[in-house]
């Protein structure tokens, strides 16, 4: 399968914006985009040059895509997705993206990064309904039930991320009920609730080309 293995700091670099990638070391004072808060490479300090409306419109679509550690394929059949829904098509994106496994499973607090969610979801580590998911892709409904297996319970990754997940909170339509490694899916994610700055109409404009 294929997947990024490069340097992630370069993303959150590249994107001028902390993409909060690392975890916890996104908090601390070893974040690389706090000490190096320019575009890497070796012209990454001199004056940019004026950026064209699909070039505003590409960044925009690779800041969600690493954001969220979707490649190209997943994010375009997403997006296709999204179009045939009803409602706002930028908006549905990011709610379809928002209520995939590895997301919730990171923003409920099981790990302290997408990626580390990511990797725990495919090792087996969850289930969903009572049911083992290994996919982290898997699309949550409201009223379903994620819960850390129980073998799982001890791993130190995961009980370090509960217990740090305090610092950037559990948005509302999730439920996590900590003693029990137990979060639930309550509602539908609101635009509202997703405070990263995000501007999807750049999104479905590049697409629309």
């Amino acid at each position: 399968m294929a997947r990024y293995v490069g340097s992630v700091c370069r993303l959150c670099r590249r994107e001028n914006l902390k993409l909060f990638l690392k975890g916890d070391r996104c908090y601390s004072d070893k974040c690389a985009f706090d000490r190096r808060g320019y575009a890497p490479g070796q012209h990454g300090q001199s004056r940019r040059r004026k950026i064209s409306d699909y070039g505003i419109q590409l960044r925009e679509k690779q800041k969600v895509k690493r954001m969220y550690g979707v490649l190209e394929g997943q994010f375009r059949r997403t997006f296709r997705k999204a179009e045939q829904k009803r409602g706002v098509t930028g908006a549905n994106l990011l709610f379809l993206l928002e209520r995939r496994l590895d997301n919730v499973i990171y923003r409920l607090g099981f790990a302290n990064s997408r990626t580390q969610a990511r990797q725990l979801v495919r090792h087996g580590h969850f289930t969903v309904n009572e049911k083992k998911m290994n996919i982290p892709s898997y699309i949550v409904k409201i009223g379903d039930v994620v819960d850390v297996r129980e073998k799982s319970r001890k791993i130190a990754v995961i009980q370090d991320a509960m217990d740090t997940v305090v610092r950037r909170g559990i948005p509302g339509w999730l439920e996590m009920e900590k003693d029990s490694f137990r979060g639930r899916v309550k509602a539908h994610p609101t635009r509202e609730e997703l405070t990263m700055p995000i501007q999807e109409q750049l999104i479905v404009e590049l697409y629309s080309k």
